[in-house]
């Protein structure tokens, strides 16, 4: 069988891997040629363990290779970014301009799956361009919606083993796509209708916001109240029935902070919990900007010079290199523009380095701050030294 993966991201690449390394032969699309020549030379361009070694394999066999044009395949998957437009409204042009490319090549009895997070209707929207275009394809084609859910660091057993929900717009659409998951997907495929398939990737994500909001508005609390909401959240949480979060610096990646806003663009006046608990995570990092500013001001009254000021992660979660819709870096971007002379650190172990930001080893910026502030929980960050002579502003939990 052969399958065309519209997108080498974080998502489309590994997918296009696992598939491949079950015997779909592959052909892996990207409109950037560099992706395309990383690929195509068994090199990730993403931090991923253990995937770049099973890249190498699936290259060298002939089994996948990275094109900048699609290819005629047996199945299409779209897994393209959906970033916003003005307002925090969905911008589905690039799934759109993804289908588009692959309609020329669509035939009798193709499978075109969506994967890229979307809207509710817009697998609906897509058939109506494939059958405007080919009116001909009309109910000889199989369209479907299969959400990813899986974490970075962890893509190799997540793919196999998680459970997916594959929503076609027909049954037959819906089997047809369970047939070409079932390849590789060792967890349970869950069968649904296209709509409910895009409304259940909005709802997993929304309600992680919505719980992470929780935590981040208590540990607001808590700091004014002079409690350590690390050990209230543990002692609370050995309630049978409670599970509170861990709170951090706002939330970020291209998933949990990008997802609620696809309904209530679409929802305003239904959506309250979701919009306000948006609203919250954004606030957080904010709050923690205002208090590292703080800190360098207290720090200049008392010390009459400005501090060195450590600034530690950029990433949106721990031992990741993904900074999309990051709170980490908006934060030391803020800081950076406050105004202040004060020599500032840019921690961020996972990457290489960074067209904004120059980039300091963890273990100098650590020595030589004044002020350290941990804004990721990096493994690498846990294995500093405990020193009396340094401030910490802890947003991570790194010294809980």
């Amino acid at each position: 069988m052969k399958a065309c993966f519209m997108g080498l991201g974080y998502i489309g690449l590994p997918t296009a891997i696992i598939a491949a390394k079950h015997g779909v032969q592959i052909t892996g699309v990207d409109i950037n040629a560099k992706v395309v020549e990383m690929t195509n030379a068994g090199k990730l361009h993403i931090i991923e363990p253990g995937m770049e070694e099973m890249l190498r394999e699936v290259v060298a066999d002939g089994r996948l290779h990275a094109s900048t044009v699609p290819e005629t395949s047996d199945a299409y998957f779209m897994v393209v970014p959906t970033p916003f437009k003005g307002n925090h409204e969905p911008d589905v042009s690039y799934v759109e301009a993804a289908t588009r490319a692959v309609l020329p090549l669509l035939k009798e009895g193709d499978l075109y799956v969506i994967e890229s997070t979307s809207p509710i209707g817009t697998t609906e929207a897509m058939a109506k361009i494939i059958f405007a275009e080919r009116p001909e394809l009309e109910g000889k084609i199989y369209i479907a919606y299969c959400p990813e859910r899986v974490l970075p660091g962890n893509v190799i057993y997540e793919l196999v083993h998680n459970d997916r929900v594959i929503g076609g717009l027909n049954p037959e659409s819906t089997e047809k796509a369970v047939e070409f998951y079932s390849q590789f997907v060792q967890g349970k495929l869950h069968k649904t209708n296209a709509r409910t398939a895009e409304m259940c990737k909005l709802t997993e994500n929304s309600s992680r916001d919505v719980q992470i909001a929780f935590a981040n508005e208590l540990s607001i609390i808590c700091d004014k109240a002079g409690i350590n909401v690390w050990e209230l959240i543990s002692l609370a949480n050995k309630h049978p029935r409670v599970n509170i979060l861990q709170p951090g610096c706002g939330v970020g990646g291209h998933c949990i902070a990008v997802d609620p806003y696809f309904i209530t663009a679409d929802f305003p006046i239904e959506s309250q919990i979701i919009a306000k608990a948006r609203e919250i995570n954004n606030y957080k990092a904010f709050w923690c900007a205002e208090r590292i500013q703080n800190a360098m001001l207290k720090f200049e009254l008392e010390n009459h010079r400005r501090p060195t000021v450590a600034m530690m992660g950029l990433a949106f979660k721990p031992n990741i290199d993904d900074l999309r819709e990051s709170p980490a870096k908006y934060i030391t971007t803020k800081v950076m523009q406050s105004g202040s002379n004060a020599d500032i650190l840019v921690v961020e172990p996972n990457v290489a380095e960074h067209n904004v930001f120059k980039l300091t080893d963890y273990r100098e910026a650590y020595d030589r701050a004044d002020i350290v502030v941990f804004m990721v929980a990096h493994d690498p960050f846990k294995t500093l030294p405990r020193r009396d002579d340094k401030i910490i502003l802890d947003f991570c939990g790194i010294c809980k």
